[in-house]
């Protein structure tokens, strides 16, 4: 089975990139849902205890927990600790199962895939990219968004221009969400027939 990471800046248009993959029948690992979902359940213990006040109800408040980093960003790497261990369970779990149902690939999204060093955990990276120009303009329309939260999130990321440098295949996103959607079935086309071996290495 070949593994593909699928990753790219914020607002670079990874969703669109993954509902392609999926709407040609491969399945797709969403990290980024797999962290809410853990915020509204597993983890919200441990994350009240590093970072009081920031739940309630059980449910983790994004909009208070993103505050208290912004406040000390110094503390992103006990939230990571808390996180990510979880989510690296959850993506093997996902991997096996697909394995287990016979899948020729499956891709993980994961945001950080480079800052997380997660490249050598999958055979193949995809990176989504766009205009600095776009990318702005489309996080900035997100509610609760501004140009400070941007720059700080964007502290946090590697430079685009640095990911499509790494990247096996680049997704071009500035254009129609069909421009997407072509470059995307070109990416399955090329790598039809490839054989991975980070399975073997990493999950199984």
């Amino acid at each position: 089975m070949l593994i593909v990471g699928l990753t790219g800046s914020i607002g670079m248009g990874k969703s669109t990139a993954a509902a392609r993959f999926r709407a040609l029948g491969i399945g797709v690992f969403d990290a980024d849902a797999k962290v809410h979902d853990l915020y509204d359940r597993a983890l919200s213990g441990d994350i009240e205890v590093a970072f009081p006040g920031t739940t309630k109800h059980g449910r983790v408040d994004r909009a208070k927990l993103s505050a208290a980093l912004l406040a000390s960003p110094h503390k992103l790497s006990t939230l990571e600790a808390i996180v990510h261990p979880r989510v690296r369970e959850a993506e093997g779990e996902f991997l096996q199962q697909e394995f287990a149902r016979g899948a020729k690939m499956a891709v993980i999204e994961i945001p950080l895939l480079f800052e997380t060093n997660a490249e050598k955990l999958v055979d193949v990276v995809v990176v989504v990219s766009a205009p600095e120009a776009i990318q702005k303009a489309r996080v900035l329309a997100r509610p609760g968004m501004s140009d400070a939260k941007l720059a700080k999130l964007l502290q946090r990321q590697m430079p685009d221009e640095e990911k499509r440098k790494r990247a096996d295949f680049v997704v071009d996103t500035s254009g129609p969400v069909e421009a997407c959607e072509a470059q995307v079935d070109a990416i399955v086309t090329a790598l039809a027939g490839r054989r991975g071996d980070a399975f073997q290495r990493h999950w199984s």
